[in-house]
């Protein structure tokens, strides 16, 4: 139900309002003069006001003014009995919704106010939706991995250059791709992305560069690829390892010439793109396997950047969990939570196989589990349910002997101190308390291998 406040000093049309208000099913607060009014404003959220202008004390204007200066989306109409055009246009410009003389007429009224509600309620959703859109292009961190990664986006994000990003599932690689276009001088007009492993094969080249009406089966309609909707943008190739070799050099012609065909179709339409690839895959890998070109590949490696895994930048863990947690708390309307000590060291622990992505879902799972505290326990018992469940004693029963726990317990922690050591097996060694040799003779029994 909206909120309205009506303020106004005659008692007559204050009691009038509210009961032709309260009849059209709001609720409706009253105030006699601007002060109370104001006080009122200070304390509750309205969806509308409705506020006369002569009034004893501070008068409708000033409190126009102050209210604003305080709650600035609220929506004003002001009403006068001795209106007139001055008046009103004085009134909008310092921010009411609209100005309505009296007596005032009952269906404009009413009209005016239902319009004031929905245009405020656009406000809101818009706020909520731009405040979305700006989380999602954080990149939080402070190790010195990222803070390489924000400065070459900075050098780059100006430039004309192609960017290459590479690094496993869910580490960022899109937030990369956004970072560079948005910093960009293209940054007012469209970044497309296409993820070139969920589509087919044989459909790549129709996603990419569009087709002609009647050019295969289903062609049943003339089609505009990504490369024309990204034209004066930018155009990020997802999983850029996955795609076909006929799509690849076609890529390769579009870079070259800056032109594109239709499938089916003749012309060669000009496109002025800047592309952005990402891939999971060692590409030059791939090249040797004969599944990527090498021409390709250099021309879209104009700068690298790698994105290290979660568990390759364990330092940022706090930071990132407490910003999913703050997202994810003011999502669901719920009271803000927080990580005790022993709960950051905990989140530190885990291997993030899933990086980022697997660090937000667990960050949901608690907020919606836990307590207000998140504690290490916590953490411990819902960051891999599936394997844990809530006991934690779960790990222990895998395992029949004691050599058999001690074997587990010593590869996890080895492999744990290699990869915050970036694989420096002499710090490493040292770290640990163990000669060199001995490691290396541990990382081949266990068969430890960098990711």
């Amino acid at each position: 139900m909206a909120e309205i406040l009506v303020i106004d000093d005659e008692s007559p049309i204050r009691d009038t309002l509210k009961e032709i208000l309260e009849y059209e099913n709001y609720s409706v607060t009253t105030a006699e003069d601007g002060t109370k009014g104001l006080a009122l404003i200070q304390k509750n959220d309205y969806d509308v006001v409705l506020c006369d202008v002569k009034m004893p004390g501070i008068d409708g204007m000033e409190l126009l003014d102050r209210a604003l200066a305080l709650k600035p989306d609220t929506p004003f109409i002001m009403i006068s009995g001795h209106g007139n055009v001055e008046m009103a246009i004085e009134a909008t410009k310092k921010g009411a919704y609209d100005f309505i003389t009296k007596p005032p007429d009952l269906n404009r009224l009413l009209i005016t106010i239902r319009n004031a509600i929905d245009r405020n309620n656009l406000v809101v959703e818009t706020k909520v939706l731009k405040r979305k859109v700006a989380k999602t292009f954080d990149i939080i961190g402070d190790t010195p991995a990222i803070l390489k990664i924000k400065d070459t986006i900075e050098k780059v994000a100006p430039t004309e250059a192609r960017v290459l990003v590479t690094g496993e599932n869910g580490t960022g690689k899109e937030l990369v791709a956004r970072w560079i276009h948005e910093r960009s001088n293209r940054a007012n007009m469209p970044l497309v992305e296409v993820n070139c492993a969920s589509i087919p094969s044989e459909l790549i080249e129709s996603e990419l560069f569009g087709h002609e009406k009647g050019s295969f089966t289903s062609a049943i309609k003339q089609r505009i690829g990504k490369f024309e909707q990204a034209h004066g943008g930018t155009l990020f190739l997802d999983e850029i390892g996955d795609m076909s070799m006929s799509a690849q050099a076609k890529v390769l012609r579009a870079i070259q010439e800056g032109k594109i065909a239709r499938v089916g179709g003749d012309k060669e339409i000009k496109v002025d793109v800047r592309i952005v690839a990402a891939t999971n895959k060692d590409l030059l890998e791939e090249i040797e396997k004969g599944n990527f070109r090498m021409d390709l590949y250099h021309r879209l490696s104009v700068i690298l950047i790698h994105v290290p895994t979660l568990n390759e930048r364990t330092d940022d863990i706090p930071a990132i969990a407490d910003k999913f947690l703050r997202e994810i708390c003011d999502e669901n309307g719920l009271t803000q939570k927080s990580f005790t000590e022993d709960g950051y060291n905990a989140l530190k622990e885990v291997n993030w196989t899933g990086n980022i992505r697997e660090l937000r879902n667990v960050v949901e799972r608690l907020v919606i589990l836990c307590g207000d505290k998140i504690t290490g326990e916590d953490v411990y018992s819902y960051s891999n349910p599936a394997q844990r469940g809530s006991d934690p004693f779960g790990v222990v029963d895998q395992y029949k002997t004691l050599q058999d726990f001690r074997d587990w317990a010593e590869k996890i922690f080895i492999e744990r101190k290699l990869v915050q050591n970036g694989w420096n097996v002499a710090k490493t060694a040292q770290e640990i308390d163990i000669q060199r040799s001995h490691l290396y003779n541990k990382i081949e029994k266990y068969n430890l291998k960098r990711r």
